[in-house]
């Protein structure tokens, strides 16, 4: 399951980034960063929580409710977020290390 692929979740906010190394492809979860209405979160700061594109519709990544989701969990693929890996990562460093 390749990293920064956008996925369906079955509860919850609809969708989801799977931001997780394909090395650990084996775990029965996945570190899931979920991406939410713009309207839902537009006070967040970008760095913590950057806008992307999902099916033509703006999302903001809520890199601090990043969580394993079970595999299972993640229905249908829906498009992948690659070109913005950096951005999602960087989000992530913000939540790990306040950066």
């Amino acid at each position: 399951m390749a990293a920064q692929n956008t996925w369906v979740e079955k509860q919850g906010i609809p969708f989801v980034v799977v931001v997780q190394s394909d090395l650990l492809d084996a775990l029965a979860t996945r570190m899931s960063i979920p991406l939410a209405f713009i309207e839902f979160s537009e006070n967040s700061p970008d760095k913590l929580c950057p806008m992307v594109m999902v099916n033509g519709q703006g999302r903001r990544a809520l890199a601090h409710y990043s969580a394993p989701l079970p595999t299972r969990s993640l229905r249908q693929q829906v498009g992948n977020l690659a070109y913005q890996a950096s951005v999602l990562i960087a989000a992530m460093d913000v939540v790990v290390l306040g950066v």
